[in-house]
């Protein structure tokens, strides 16, 4: 990748293709190596008269690697502003929006126009849903649809250059910046960089607070413990308040209600709805709560495996650390961690993966039913690998570690090379004292080093790697021209005023989605630590503090440079993470409880002597601490209820304008139909004939991006250039078709 100066430069190529997208909404990257060139042929036409059939223009340029970059966008500003209204109208109808838009459409677009993000929305569900509801069906890598690598929307550079300069230059996100990350990037997005924002003000407190308690009250402090419980009960139940304010604001209060059905839903029956009438897919709930059962030998399953590993590498460290005393002992502490660094993101992406299957397995009808459930997986893995390490310290060394460190010499076959004698390899049975100072070294990893760590790869490596690769790629073809083998250079067949754009369309091809829910999972482990542990190590929220200024703006170039352009979903909330919120805040109200019990005084705990614990004084400890955290947080929520919030203002003012607009006029039959026929139905009249009927009196003249649209103006001009591409590029023959003839 060039650098950011070359990027943004004006004055270069690469610089002047960053300030246009030539209307461009999406790119549609269709591959086709493994495909024989009739099959290819025949899909690609499949693909184009699927997209012009819902009124999608499309052009099709050269890709890269076997592959076509197919140009879509809404053919015209009359079918954009159908499909505006009809979303409006829906919202209205299923109760986001409060009032019901205005009956003439076009006075309804000029009164709330329409947004980057509203429109790239629309087109994407143009391009991928279902055919009975009006899309094309198009879906990436499933079906039909297995040469579709990706659908991506092209990123505005000139607004992430200003972006990113801005969030740079300032250290706090207003509303206006969250609301310009909305109209650009959908409110899902939004949503994480408004929690981002919330939780990173919040931590000003338990940062200062733990940074007083370091010094003034040591380790292991009740006062500690107790206001920090408190801190997270308020936290929590202020981001509730928040997120019902900002979906207010945004108007998308209950979009929830308004379901993307899984193109991979297998129905059973269809049914006829007793009140609507209409037929609806349908699959046993019986058959899925049978399925959704089995995530519990899933989670056992998982923990077993995870903290089998987890525990023998720590019980490894804990021999070589604190009884091995031979040779290379500084180095040989370091086995764990290799042994963890190269066997934990195998396995943890194998348990991933089979947890997807899983949730395959379940066969949700809706997305966000079955992201939630994924996210429930993938929370009680990140659960195991991010806090078990802590827990089996804090719980199980210091506690019983005369009692289980003699029985750690089962571990002598891993320094058994090194070792000059027996001696040296045996746990001493009497006078073994533990290290109290291990907890807290964990905690500091955890919560500093793992950060930094996790950062760079986050930001840093992906960058890297793609340069590699790049560079890579340039010296292979650089050897394949210099033996004369080399293919044809997606390039060759650029127009000159398209080179510099295409380059970057192929540039951006090559980036990865961007996830949203790995930014909130990252987010949910560290509350965790601090909700969990940080009794431990005060200054647990200083540094999460100066970590999460660096993430937000960390996240921003990530979305800007490192992925390609999300899709501007909406939500009216944070989703399943709001319950994992509240699960560790609970969790910690236990575990924070039963830390300064073990440890309050000289702050060595039980000392490994598990006899100087009393069990009743720490289960009622335990217990008390819960009860009195859950009537605190009742007594938080009852208070923050009372509270008024300009979202919750804004709604009501638009209730009693609909009120009163009932009571001064009312809308009759006539009228309702007068708005349907002026807006929706009208706007729906798009076919193909229409739009080559409106591009054929073009001619290949005007500015840069009515150039680009007109070079192929009808569908058949659009599906010719397609073939020469794959016919240029595509496989004539399998393997397999060679061995039969």
């Amino acid at each position: 990748m060039a650098s950011l100066k070359t990027l943004y430069d004006p004055n270069t190529d690469l610089g002047n293709a960053l300030h246009t997208n030539f209307d461009v909404d999406y790119v549609i990257d269709y591959r086709f190596a493994t495909t024989p060139k009739p099959q290819a042929e025949a899909q690609f036409v499949k693909l184009i008269q699927a997209l012009n059939d819902v009124g999608l223009t499309t052009e099709v340029r050269n890709g890269d690697n076997c592959a076509v970059l197919v140009f879509v966008k809404v053919a015209s500003d009359r079918h954009l502003e159908a499909e505006v209204y009809r979303s409006r109208v829906q919202d209205w109808l299923y109760g986001v929006r409060t009032a019901a838009p205005e009956k003439e459409m076009q006075k309804a677009l000029t009164d709330e126009p329409v947004t980057e993000a509203e429109r790239l929305r629309l087109a994407y569900l143009l391009i991928t849903k279902p055919k009975n509801e009006g899309g094309a069906g198009i879906t990436p890598r499933t079906g039909e649809w297995k040469g579709v690598e990706s659908i991506f929307a092209l990123h505005d550079h000139t607004f992430n250059k200003r972006w990113i300069k801005e969030l740079t230059s300032k250290y706090l996100l207003n509303s206006k910046d969250l609301v310009e990350i909305r109209d650009r990037f959908g409110e899902k997005i939004a949503f994480y960089f408004a929690f981002l924002q919330s939780y990173f003000l919040f931590l000003i407190f338990p940062a200062g607070f733990g940074f007083c308690a370091w010094i003034l009250l040591g380790q292991f402090s009740a006062l500690y413990a107790i206001i920090n419980a408190l801190w997270g009960i308020i936290f929590i139940e202020y981001w509730k308040k928040q997120e019902t304010d900002l979906a207010v604001q945004w108007g998308v209060r209950g979009v929830s209600k308004i379901q993307h059905k899984r193109p991979e839903f297998q129905h059973e029956n269809v049914v006829n709805d007793p009140i609507t009438g209409e037929e609806i897919k349908v699959y046993s709930p019986v058959k899925r709560l049978a399925r959704q059962l089995l995530q519990v030998p899933f989670a056992i399953a998982a923990a077993t495996v995870l903290g089998s590993l987890i525990a023998g590498c720590f019980a490894i460290e804990i021999f070589i650390s604190e009884v091995y005393d031979g040779p290379f002992k500084g180095y040989l502490t370091f086995l764990p961690t290799v042994i963890l660094t190269t066997v934990m993101p195998t396995l943890s992406a194998l348990l991933t993966g089979f947890a997807r299957k899983l949730t395959d397995l379940e066969n949700y009808e809706t997305q966000d039913s079955y992201e939630a459930a994924m996210v429930q997986k993938i929370f009680v893995l990140n659960f195991i690998t991010s806090y078990l390490p802590i827990f089996l310290t804090a719980f199980v060394y210091v506690p019983f570690a005369q009692v289980i460190v003699p029985h750690l010499d089962v571990f002598q076959l891993a320094v058994k090379p090194f070792a000059e004698n027996e001696k040296q390899m045996t746990a001493p049975k009497i006078g073994f004292q533990i290290n109290p100072d291990r907890l807290k070294k964990q905690i500091i990893y955890f919560t500093v080093t793992a950060q930094i760590v996790n950062f760079a790869l986050e930001v840093i490596m992906p960058y890297v790697k793609r340069s590699v690769f790049r560079k890579v790629k340039e010296v292979q073809a650089d050897r394949a021209a210099k033996k004369g083998g080399s293919p044809a250079s997606p390039t060759a067949d650029d127009h000159p005023e398209e080179s510099a754009f295409l380059v970057r369309v192929r540039n951006e091809a090559e980036l990865g989605a961007y996830d949203v829910t790995s930014d909130f999972r990252e987010m949910i482990v560290q509350f965790g630590y601090l909700s969990l542990f940080s009794v431990v190590w005060p200054l647990t929220g200083v540094s999460f503090f100066i970590n999460n200024w660096i993430e937000l703006r960390g996240d921003a170039l990530k979305i800007a440079l490192e992925t390609q352009r999300p899709v501007p979903w909406r939500a009216d909330s944070i989703g399943p993470w709001l319950d994992s919120l509240a699960f560790l805040s609970w969790l910690g109200s236990l575990t924070s409880s039963a830390l300064v019990y073990l440890f309050s005084g000289d702050g060595l705990g039980p000392d490994g002597a598990p006899w100087n614990i009393k069990a009743w004084g720490l289960l009622l400890t335990m217990f008390f601490s819960e009860h009195i955290y859950l009537g605190v947080k009742i007594a938080v929520r009852t208070i923050l209820s009372k509270i008024d919030s300009p979202g919750l203002q804004k709604e009501r003012a638009e209730r009693f304008i609909v009120r009163k607009q009932y009571i001064q006029e009312s809308i009759g039959e006539e009228a309702a139909g007068k708005a349907a026929a002026g807006g929706i139905a009208a706007g729906e009249k798009i076919s193909r004939n229409t739009l080559e009927e409106e591009a054929r009196p073009l001619k290949v003249h005007g500015t840069a991006e009515q150039k680009f649209w007109q070079r192929q103006p009808s569908q058949a001009e659009t599906i010719a250039v397609g073939k020469q591409y794959i016919a240029k590029a595509a496989p004539n023959e399998t393997k397999e078709t060679k061995k039969e003839l």
